[in-house]
């Protein structure tokens, strides 16, 4: 077919991205895909309208990207995670889109508030924290770099839950973010797989060799949900494909004809309970089943899928690992590994070492824990009674590999016992880390430090047998969402003087070193922050009838409540604050805002006991006529992606105190240093690679490290010793303890300062006290000096080229998949018919 007669499908995009066509497209879906007319419209109808407008924008490259795949017959990147955390949709499209401008002058010229209408997106709950936002920035970068690349993960109904702040209290309620309905997500009702559960295994010869059958099973049905990602400044768009627990039969008509509608349907209720809520409270043998089986249901749709789509083109398993790659995102989706393989030898009658073959070349593991007690281990009875073929299957992994370990260190159990993928001490359990390691054929951490403790520490055995499988690649982040989209003032600073090729080569930032020195340069980047500290402010006095300081040094730890995070260790440091301005009120004490969010897990009690106790003493603080406007705490509720977009952009101090050796990598200290905070921290996780690329003199170290954290601990720790040495930490734990943050209930947080002073400090905060206070000091004398502190920011800014996802997943597309873009091609004729017609 000759060119004349082949047009690019992107001639046929529905409409143009001139301002007219935006508000011809605009009023077309609102009066076809919602319903209403301009004069009944509400905010929430005007956000559907334009949700439809950039969706149909997307809908022709997306499927134009799915049909490339399938003309080229390309190797095909899945990343399978428990959550995808993506934040909203509507403004990340219009930005990858690359029609922001004519946009917001269309919405203008039609009366409509831009920030009213995007306010009405709930954020996707289909993610919690670092995790599911490092899946959802890698999705994006993959459809940036035109790599072939799929997420696969659960659909959740409610998420994990909304959390408000009663008395001082985290409270959950249910997230309800489906309510509405999500104009992003296209059901496939048509795209159902069969996930099977319970059930038992029989076995029978057949030409001579062992055949596996699992029956009497209970049956649930996977169906998906589709939702496209754009790319930025490409025509690529990929797919994220969700999946929905449904029932196999809708209800038993028996009981609803003997009129008990309850009995009726409550199997289709208990199925679909697979897919409501992300990480069901595991304190119970309940909700334990039910995580365990909400991970073995989104593998198996997911692999089904992907055979189903890889049997299109391909008549044996043979070339599997050469068109397919498997990421396993965290210990999760591990069972993958053995699902796999019953698909391959009790489906296909494979034989056990070829397919072995094949999985292990398919997939590969990431591991972001380096804490022994965090790693996911399953009973090996719930496993008989939930997947009873996976736990054989398991077990023959395990010997086979056992039988390899045996024959490199003939007569020394001790390793043997140490890398089974059994742990026979204190109940027999499956270490699901050391069946990913096993199964997979690359395994990496995501920060240097991370890496080589791996190597040295948990999976010490592992490398010495493995030399050449546990690699680094440092995690990353967008630089489309965490500095296009949420800090447009500072990214159209940026613009101004570099140009705008820095979102697609973040690298690009390294031409603003030599404007430090540019005094008009160093004046707007501080006025843009001024503005974004000012928009918060705005927004804590609305929200939480609190008044903040703009001057005041922003002091922001946001992420998941934890003791390993140490939020605690910032506790001690403000109320250390607070007691210098009481007993000193008459110096020139810096003006500080001390700003927390995060979630705690619902079972987790020390972490919802650190949250009443920041509140309680926000109340003492905030209320304190002698403190005045010099210290302020505030905790933010319900922290999540679109509150994340409104604090970074304000923040001018990034705490990342986790104790050394316990976090893996982190992202927010990449989020906050790319939008000029400077870091506080211990040589931990990324912070380390973060301050090789800033400089010693622009972030702010202090602590232990992860080896002297070892040592302190292998020497027999004594947290008292610290508490009796440091008249200031003294007073503090005594003030917590003693209940003056609680008047009403005064041992309320003595469970706090027991596990500090009677149960160990596991996590080290008083050891590194002294550090911790010594270095906020270093920051006030650096606050002070503002010019130098601007500097400061901006070489943080201009020295974080390193941390953009698209460097990670160029790594991963190298170093692990063997994957190659590919450009989605014109096969659209001049009829505007597709000269290729399949299904994703």
């Amino acid at each position: 077919m000759t060119d004349s007669v082949k047009k690019s499908i992107f001639e046929h995009e529905k409409g143009g991205f001139d301002i007219e066509s935006i508000k011809q497209s605009l009023a077309n879906c609102l009066t076809y895909s919602v319903g209403k007319g301009p004069i009944t419209a509400t905010d929430r109808d005007r956000f559907f309208a334009a949700a439809y407008l950039v969706r149909n924008r997307l809908i022709d490259r997306w499927m134009e990207t799915m049909r490339s795949y399938y003309a080229h017959d390309v190797k095909r990147v899945y990343y399978f995670s428990l959550e995808f955390l993506m934040g909203r949709a509507l403004m990340n499209g219009v930005h990858n889109l690359g029609f922001d401008r004519q946009f917001r002058e269309a919405l203008d010229e039609l009366g409509i508030n831009l920030d009213d209408v995007r306010e009405i997106e709930p954020d996707a709950a289909l993610g919690n924290g670092g995790l599911g936002r490092l899946a959802a920035c890698f999705l994006d970068s993959m459809a940036t770099l035109d790599l072939p690349g799929y997420g696969y993960g659960i659909r959740y109904e409610y998420g994990m839950f909304a959390q408000r702040i009663e008395d001082g209290r985290q409270v959950e309620h249910p997230d309800n973010w489906l309510r509405y309905g999500n104009p992003w997500e296209f059901p496939r009702p048509e795209v159902l797989h069969h996930v099977k559960f319970h059930g038992r295994v029989v076995q029978y010869a057949e030409q001579g060799a062992m055949r596996y059958h699992w029956i009497d099973t209970d049956d649930v049905m996977a169906m998906a949900f589709d939702t496209p990602v754009p790319g930025y400044d490409t025509h690529t768009a990929n797919n994220m494909r969700l999946w929905a627990a449904k029932a196999t039969r809708d209800f038993e008509l028996r009981y609803f004809n003997e009129g008990n509608y309850v009995k009726a349907v409550e199997d289709k209720n208990a199925s679909e309970n697979l897919s409501k809520v992300l990480y069901p409270d595991d304190t119970t043998a309940m909700g334990r089943e039910l995580r365990l089986k909400q991970q073995y249901f989104f593998v198996c749709a997911s692999l089904h899928d992907i055979l189903r789509r890889y049997r299109k083109h391909q008549d044996n398993f043979d070339s599997l690992p050469d068109k397919v790659a498997i990421q396993l995102n965290d210990t999760h989706p591990a069972i993958a590994i053995p699902e796999l393989m019953r698909v391959l030898v009790d489906l296909h009658h494979l034989g056990w070492e070829e397919a072995w073959t094949i999985t292990t070349r398919t997939f590969a593991y990431t591991n972001h824990t380096l804490m022994p007690e965090a790693l996911e281990t399953w009973p090996v009875a719930l496993f008989e009674n939930v997947l009873p073929r996976h736990l054989q299957i398991i077990y023959e992994i395990n010997h086979r590999f056992l039988k390899d370990v045996m024959h490199r260190y003939p007569g020394d159990t001790g390793i043997l016992r140490r890398m089974s993928i059994i742990d026979e001490s204190g109940g027999r359990r499956i270490r699901m880390a050391h069946l990913a390691i096993i199964g997979s054929h690359k395994v990496n951490g995501v920060a240097q430090i991370h890496t080589e403790l791996m190597k040295q520490t948990i999976f010490s055995d592992f490398d010495r047998f493995y030399p050449d499988k546990i690699i680094n690649i440092t995690n990353g982040i967008t630089p489309r969402r965490w500095l296009n989209q949420a800090n447009r003032r500072l990214a159209e600073l940026i613009s101004s003087r570099i140009g705008s090729g820095w979102v697609k080569d973040l690298g690009q930032l390294k031409r603003l070193v030599p404007l430090v020195e540019d005094t008009t340069f160093r004046s707007e980047f501080a006025a843009a922050k001024r503005v974004d500290k000012e928009h918060f402010v705005a927004m804590v006095k609305q929200k939480l009838n609190i008044d903040i300081n703009a001057d005041s040094l922003f002091d922001v730890q946001i992420k998941r409540i934890h003791e390993y995070k140490r939020q605690l260790l910032n506790v001690l440091h403000v109320v250390t604050l607070y007691n210098r301005i009481r007993h000193r009120p008459d110096m020139d004490h810096m003006p500080r805002t001390v700003i927390f969010g995060g979630k705690a897990a619902p079972g987790y009690a020390m972490a919802k006991l650190i949250i009443k106790l920041i509140n309680d003493i926000a109340d003492i603080v905030n209320n304190d006529p002698k403190v005045a406007h010099r210290l302020k705490v505030v905790f933010i509720p319900n922290y999540d992606v679109s509150t994340a977009e409104e604090m970074i952009p304000a923040a001018d101090l990034s705490e990342q105190i986790s104790t050394a050796g316990t976090e893996a990598s982190g992202t927010g200290n990449m989020k906050l240093a790319l939008n000029g905070a400077l870091t506080i921290g211990t040589a931990d996780g990324a912070n380390i690679e973060i301050r090789d690329e800033v400089g010693e003199d622009n972030i702010f170290i202090f602590g232990l490290s992860a080896a002297e954290v070892a040592k302190m601990k292998a020497s027999g720790y004594q947290p008292r010793d610290f508490y009796h040495a440091n008249a200031e930490l003294q007073a503090v734990l005594d003030m917590i303890g003693s209940g003056f943050f609680s008047p009403d209930e005064l041992d309320r947080f003595k469970p706090i300062v027991d596990s500090l002073l009677q149960y160990g400090d596991e996590y080290l905060l008083l050891a590194d006290y002294a550090s911790y206070v010594a270095c906020q000091k270093k920051v006030e004398l650096a606050y002070q000096d503002q010019e130098q502190w601007v500097r400061k920011a901006i070489l943080n800014v201009a020295n974080m080229g390193k941390f953009s996802s698209d460097r990670t997943i160029k790594q991963y597309a190298s170093q692990i998949w063997n994957a190659e873009p590919v450009v989605p091609e014109a096969t659209i004729d001049e009829s505007g018919e597709s000269l290729i017609s399949t299904n994703s």
